[in-house]
């Protein structure tokens, strides 16, 4: 499933500048304050009631923010103080006169909050929003700093990502090596994570941001759930419909979607905005690709194909296959801003060279320049997603939905004879099929989605307006993934504007950037 990293996806420039974000907890060189959070003590059933009455202790981080650590049940069906999970937050005060708190979560799944929030709280929300709430970033269950998934040492990751197989794509040998590969990744997540890989499902961090509500004090969820983040907050606000204060869900998914259906409209999407960046290169200077759109696509196309056979090799040793192009083509389509990166890789490609592919693949998967990794999300996704979602299996539909898949996306879509051979092989399986959602009683939530969204295409906010009864659909004619927060004054002002005085428009603003 390709949910994106959005704060990874902003920060390729500045990552390919050379430069570096603050990340963790430093507090050596600020004074050590500590406060201390006052729950709600709302009535809750006594099993669960430790968790919900806690007190968050919150100590200076850097960044004029504070830190905390809450404790969560490993399985809040049968919750035991013996098997209890951690999630790290942080907190940016309200500058202001506060409103409440604000949860925010960035997407992935995977994508830390804690790192959004306190490495780039302009980027998680406006100067509005922090001026009245307390702006929270965690990381859920599974995620960074919290309980996390633990598969692989850096190596071995780099090698799993990275790794090209030793025989042909598509053959018997081929096939046993990828599924062998699948079955160590999945063993070593066990081992390495325990018990623990059963739970990092997002129903339970749903019942985890409830519990955060209510342990920061405050009665209501106040909450800006972007790209995956919309999921968790469809989620809560179907089954904490009456917790629901206001809730914003930016670039989202439709809950009764299969994984199948989700991969098969997102590579529709992708090949769409492929064709958009090839339409609009055709038009600039020094565009690699100056043909027509559908000329260029059967250029790429065999690109493709040439890779799978022989590819490039990199100055660190690495090579530029087909998957690696095919993870630096689509982080660069999230977002128009990024699609002068593709006419650099394309260029740099047609003369042998791969420093922007690499920049681009490295930036999605969170790999430093000396080959470690900045955290644990690619892991973390793959868990998350094995969890949320049933497996095909049978080899006749496997094989009927990569038909369908290379027909929604003939340039960007190879042909394969395995399904999801990762989640086939994963040692827990999904409990609950996906369902529609309705959000019965809650109060009004706005809807984000995008004409020119890849990642979470418009027809899925339109379809999650109409499930939730007290959604309100706020539509961006424009390229890119998620609206919010993108210097659009339309989308902007709707939303400082709920959130702040819980204003909803009287119909869809139809905003354009």
């Amino acid at each position: 499933m390709l949910i994106p990293h959005p704060v990874r996806l902003a920060m390729i420039a500045i990552a390919s500048a050379g430069l570096l974000l603050l990340s963790g907890c430093t507090t050596s060189l600020f004074p050590r304050v500590e406060h201390t959070s006052q729950p709600t003590s709302e009535s809750v059933p006594a099993a669960v009631a430790p968790y919900y009455h806690q007190s968050l202790t919150w100590k200076n981080c850097g960044k004029s923010q504070q830190c905390a650590t809450a404790v969560a049940p490993m399985d809040w069906r049968k919750p035991s103080k013996t098997t209890d999970i951690s999630l790290a937050l942080t907190r940016a005060s309200a500058t202001g006169t506060r409103l409440g708190s604000l949860f925010v979560n960035p997407g992935g799944p995977g994508a830390s909050g804690y790192d959004l929030v306190h490495d780039d709280l302009d980027y998680a929300a406006s100067k509005t929003l922090q001026k009245r709430y307390d702006v929270i970033g965690w990381d859920p269950r599974g995620v960074g700093r919290s309980t996390p998934v633990t598969c692989y040492d850096d190596k071995k990751l780099d090698e799993f990502i990275y790794g090209v197989a030793k025989n042909p794509v598509n053959s018997p040998a081929w096939v046993t090596e990828v599924t062998d590969q699948s079955k160590d990744f999945a063993a070593s997540c066990l081992k390495n994570t325990g018990p623990a890989l059963q739970f990092i499902d997002t129903q339970s961090t749903v019942h985890d941001l409830d519990m955060l509500r209510a342990v920061v004090g405050d009665t209501k969820l106040n909450y800006l759930g972007y790209s995956y983040g919309s999921d968790i907050g469809m989620y809560y606000a179907d089954r904490f419909a009456k917790k629901v204060g206001h809730v914003v869900l930016d670039g989202s998914t439709d809950s009764t979607l299969s994984i199948f259906d989700i991969n098969l409209t997102q590579s529709a999407g992708f090949e769409n905005a492929l064709k958009a960046y090839l339409a609009d290169c055709s038009s600039t200077k020094g565009c690699p690709f100056p043909g027509s759109v559908d000329d260029s696509l059967a250029k790429i196309s065999a690109l493709y194909d040439r890779l799978t056979v022989t590819p490039i090799d990199a100055p660190d040793g690495r090579v530029l296959d087909q998957n690696l192009l095919d993870t630096a083509i689509n982080s660069a389509l999230y977002d128009k801003s990024s699609w002068h990166y593709l006419s650099d890789m394309f260029s740099e490609i047609k003369k042998g060279t791969t420093d922007t592919a690499f920049v681009l693949a490295d930036s999605y998967n969170g790999r430093n320049a000396n080959g470690s990794y900045k955290d644990n999300s690619l892991e973390a996704f793959i868990a998350i997603g094995c969890l949320d979602y049933p497996t095909v299996t049978d080899p006749a539909v496997i094989a009927r939905e990569n038909a369908q898949l290379i027909q929604a996306a003939p340039t960007l879509t190879r042909a394969t004879v395995i399904g999801d051979v990762t989640c086939e092989n994963w040692p827990f399986h999904n409990r609950e099929a996906p369902a529609a959602v309705t959000g019965a009683n809650a109060a009004p939530i706005l809807i984000l989605s995008s004409t020119g969204d890849p990642a979470t295409p418009y027809q899925w906010g339109v379809a999650l307006s109409k499930q939730l009864k007290s959604a309100h659909l706020v539509t961006r004619h424009g390229e890119g993934h998620t609206a919010y927060n993108r210097g659009i004054p339309c989308i902007d002002n709707t939303v400082d504007r709920y959130f702040v005085s819980g204003t909803v428009p009287k119909k869809d603003p139809d905003c354009t950037g």
